[in-house]
């Protein structure tokens, strides 16, 4: 929470290889790897910890499923840092298996399933080879994203705003 990445990396670091050879368990382990992944992330590290969220992701899937919170939450991180690296077409894929689970599981005014089909729209929205149909889906999710999270957490919630910026900006571009 301080903002001290370098340090926080080389605990965190230390942390898994002790957990690794004290033989913890595959939920903890998973969840410092997490953690690292978010902490290469802040670093712009953006490919390791891309690779540590898609071990995270496979592992959590294997150990919780597919429609337990923990799961969603990393399919998420992980998405979005695929998203963040411009990654659209493993995005969507990951988002299209997991955001019906988020559906199903916590559902749809849960702020986890919002930011998931707002990454999802992200993804459709800033691919350079969008189509007129992806422009209208990313289109469709933002407006049904925004009106469910005005009603749920406020117009001035960061998640709110988010969504709503993006949602100007595609409806720009499928004008355009």
């Amino acid at each position: 929470h301080a903002k001290h990445y370098e340090e926080a990396l080389s605990v965190g670091e230390a942390e898994l290889a002790m957990d690794r050879r004290l033989g913890a368990s595959e939920y903890n382990i998973l969840a410092v790897q997490a953690n690292l992944a978010m902490t290469y992330a802040e670093l712009g590290r953006l490919e390791e910890a891309l690779s540590m969220e898609r071990d995270v992701y496979a592992g959590s899937l294997k150990l919780n499923g597919e429609e337990h919170p923990d799961t969603l939450k990393v399919a998420n991180n992980y998405a979005s840092t695929l998203v963040t690296l411009e990654r659209f077409e493993e995005a969507k894929s990951v988002l299209r298996k997991t955001v019906p689970g988020a559906r199903r599981g916590l559902g749809g005014n849960y702020e986890l399933t919002l930011r998931m089909r707002w990454n999802y729209a992200k993804a459709l929205s800033r691919d350079d080879c969008a189509t007129l149909d992806d422009l209208r889906e990313a289109v469709t999710t933002l407006v049904e994203s925004e009106r469910t999270a005005r009603r749920v957490f406020g117009s001035a919630h960061p998640l709110t705003e988010g969504i709503e910026r993006d949602l100007q900006t595609s409806r720009a571009t499928l004008s355009a």
